[in-house]
C-alpha cells in the first residue's frame, strides 16, 4: 500500500481536498492527513461537514480500499514529523499562500509544515496545490523559493480540454494531475486527446 501525506490548509477550495481524499482511499492508498485549524474550518464551511466526519464516511464506504489517519496539527510527535517515516511524497491541497510562505522559508512550527519540511529534506515529492488569485510578487517569489527547494507548484487551476460536465470533474482533474506527479495510476481524465 502506497503511503502519502496530505495537508489541508485554509485556502478556499475544499472540494479539491475532498475529492483527493476520496480518490486516494478508493485507490488503496495509506493516506496520512493533517489539517491546519483554518483548513478544518474552511472545509466545514465549504462542504457542510467536518473533515473528521467526512473521513469516517469514506472509511465506511465499500469502495474504500485504503486507510486514512488524521493527525492533530499540533502533534509534533507524529510519525510524519520524521524523515524515518517513508512515504511516496506529500501534497498540500488546497495550499494557502500562508502555508506556501512557511514551506518556502523552512518554517516548521506545525505538524503540517514539519511534514512538508521533512518531505523536502528527504528528497521526496512535495506538491503544493496553491489556491489564490491574483498572485502578488511575494507569492510568486515564495513559489520560486519552494520550487528551487524541490517542491512542485501545481496550482488548483483545472483544464477544460476534457469537456467536464460537473464541478467534481473539474476537481478530479487536479486530483489526477497530483496522482500523475506521484506516478500513481488513477483512471481520471487528465490526458490531452488530439483532435
Amino acid at each position: 500500500m502506497k503511503k502519502i501525506i496530505a495537508g489541508v490548509t485554509g485556502a478556499s477550495g475544499s472540494i479539491y481536498a475532498k475529492n483527493f481524499i476520496k480518490r486516494a482511499a478508493y485507490l488503496g492508498i495509506d493516506l496520512r492527513l493533517v489539517a491546519s485549524n483554518m483548513g478544518a474550518s474552511v472545509f466545514k464551511h465549504e462542504t457542510g461537514e467536518s473533515i473528521s466526519d467526512y473521513i469516517k464516511g469514506i472509511k465506511g464506504s465499500p469502495d474504500c480500499n485504503g486507510d486514512i489517519t488524521l493527525y492533530d496539527n499540533s502533534y509534533m510527535f507524529a510519525d510524519i514529523a520524521s524523515g524515518s517515516c517513508r512515504t511516496e511524497g506529500m501534497v498540500i491541497i488546497p495550499c494557502s499562500v500562508r502555508t506556501l510562505a512557511g514551506v518556502a522559508n523552512g518554517m516548521a512550527g506545525t505538524l503540517l509544515e514539519r511534514a512538508a519540511d521533512v518531505t523536502l529534506k528527504e528528497g521526496r515529492r512535495l506538491i503544493l496545490a496553491v489556491r489564490e488569485t491574483p498572485l502578488s510578487l511575494i507569492h510568486l517569489r515564495n513559489m520560486t523559493l519552494a520550487a528551487e527547494a524541490g517542491a512542485v507548484i501545481l496550482p488548483a487551476a483545472p483544464g477544460f480540454y476534457h469537456s467536464p460536465t460537473s464541478i467534481d470533474e473539474l476537481a478530479d482533474f487536479i486530483t489526477g494531475k497530483i496522482f500523475d506527479q506521484l506516478n500513481i495510476e488513477h483512471g481520471l481524465d487528465t490526458a490531452w486527446k488530439s483532435i
